[in-house]
C-alpha cells in the first residue's frame, strides 16, 4: 500500500571547499522538514553548468532522521535534477536498502514543490 504525505521544509545550502574540480560546485544541505514528516536532515550536494544562464544539473545524498506517521529511524534521499530552456526536471528517490529502524525497507519518492519562496515537499512511499 502506497502512503502520501506531505509538508514543508527550510534548507541551508553553504559552499564546501575545496570544489571537486574545475566548474564543479560541492555545498551541504540542512533541512528542517514538518508535517506528516517531522525530521531533520544532512546531505552533501554536488553541482555543474551555469545556473545563471539556466544550465545546470546536480546530484545530492541527504539521510533524513525523524519521525514519519508516527514511525521512527532514518532513511537517506537521492537527488538528480538538470535545468535547461525546455525548464527544470527533478527526481529524488529513497535509496534503496537506507532505511533504518521502524522505516527499515522504505521506498518511495520525494517530490519538491517551491511557491513565493516557500518549501513544499511530497513523500510518497511503501513500508
Amino acid at each position: 500500500m502506497t502512503h502520501h504525505v506531505h509538508g514543508t521544509f527550510t534548507v541551508s545550502v553553504k559552499p564546501l571547499t575545496p570544489p571537486p574540480a574545475e566548474g564543479l560546485g560541492r555545498y551541504s544541505i540542512d533541512k528542517q522538514i514538518h508535517g506528516d514528516l517531522e525530521a531533520t536532515s544532512k546531505g552533501e550536494m554536488f553541482s555543474g553548468g551555469d545556473p545563471r544562464q539556466g544550465i545546470a544539473g546536480y546530484v545530492a545524498i541527504e539521510v533524513v532522521t525523524g519521525t514519519l506517521n508516527g514511525k521512527h529511524g532514518s532513511f537517506a534521499l537521492q537527488h538528480f535534477a538538470t535545468m535547461d530552456a525546455t525548464g527544470h526536471k527533478m527526481q529524488v528517490i529513497v535509496v534503496p536498502g537506507s532505511g533504518t529502524d521502524d522505516l527499515k525497507g522504505i521506498a518511495g519518492t520525494f517530490t519538491i514543490k517551491i511557491e513565493n519562496g516557500q518549501h513544499y515537499y511530497e513523500l510518497d512511499y511503501t513500508l
